[in-house]
């Protein structure tokens, strides 16, 4: 008859035989889109988690254990082959009228809303009626947006030849060449321009920003059909995070409005 300690001892090796064998729960990868689009995403090629996204990233994984999210470099032109080819499982903080509509896709609302506005050089005599009119006025835009006073036409051609714009990759830019009289009205996202003045604090009093706004950007989260996660579990995640206080924390500093969302099913869109 064979000891106490060696019957545990065999027991506790068999144990761990099986363990070794069964498969483990991990965790399912969700591949999300991280394209320049700054403040929310800065510069993802170049390896800095430098923006918002991924603090909402690292608020999600750490909320769950079922789904492990990850970034993958892409960008804004590119990102719809990305999602069709299944190179990445969702792209954030879009709409689903910027180009989506012929790419099989779940939206999710996010209850995220920012707005696009229009800053000039402050002078003596400029007041708001100045952003009324843009016709005759040399506009500086991000390549790849889609503006609604071009009709989210975001072709660069088109913008430089029905709206004397030029169209670069930085935002940046686009206030600098306005601060310098290479631009008369840069458009800039309020979340970006908000973070702007504080890098730069000396900068505010040199700008005009307008009362009107270009349009409000209500964000949603674009799926792909084979995603590993659904759009209602992904719902389901993000209204953790504002149950817990995480999506004001993150959003609110940068004048992103945490709005309602609808309870309602994620919308699917299947191409024709």
């Amino acid at each position: 008859m064979g000891s106490p300690i060696r019957t545990a001892s065999r027991l506790l090796l068999a144990m761990l035989a099986v363990s070794v064998m069964m498969p483990s729960q991990a965790a399912q990868l969700v591949r999300i889109g991280a394209a320049h689009f700054p403040p929310y995403t800065v510069r993802p090629e170049s390896g800095a988690d430098t923006g918002l996204l991924p603090q909402l990233v690292e608020a999600l994984n750490a909320s769950q254990s079922d789904y492990q999210f990850v970034l993958v470099p892409t960008s804004i032109p590119r990102r719809f082959g990305d999602l069709k080819q299944g190179r990445i499982d969702m792209a954030i903080f879009e709409n689903p009228a910027w180009g989506w509509e012929d790419i099989p896709h779940t939206t999710v609302d996010m209850g995220l809303e920012d707005a696009e506005i229009f800053v000039a050089q402050r002078l003596p005599d400029r007041q708001q009626n100045y952003f009324a009119d843009l016709s005759g006025k040399r506009l500086a835009l991000f390549s790849g947006y889609h503006y609604e006073f071009a009709n989210f036409n975001a072709e660069p051609q088109y913008l430089a030849k029905n709206y004397n714009a030029t169209v670069t990759y930085s935002h940046d830019s686009n206030l600098l060449m306005v601060l310098r009289g290479r631009a008369d009205i840069a458009l800039v996202t309020r979340s970006y321009l908000s973070d702007y003045f504080l890098r730069n604090l000396k900068v505010a009093s040199e700008l005009l920003v307008s009362d009107r706004i270009d349009q409000i950007y209500h964000h949603y989260a674009i799926l792909r059909p084979a995603a590993p996660i659904s759009g209602e579990a992904f719902g389901k995640l993000l209204q953790g995070l504002r149950d817990n206080g995480q999506m004001l924390r993150i959003f609110d500093p940068y004048k992103i409005a945490v709005v309602p969302v609808p309870h309602s099913e994620p919308a699917s869109h299947v191409a024709n």
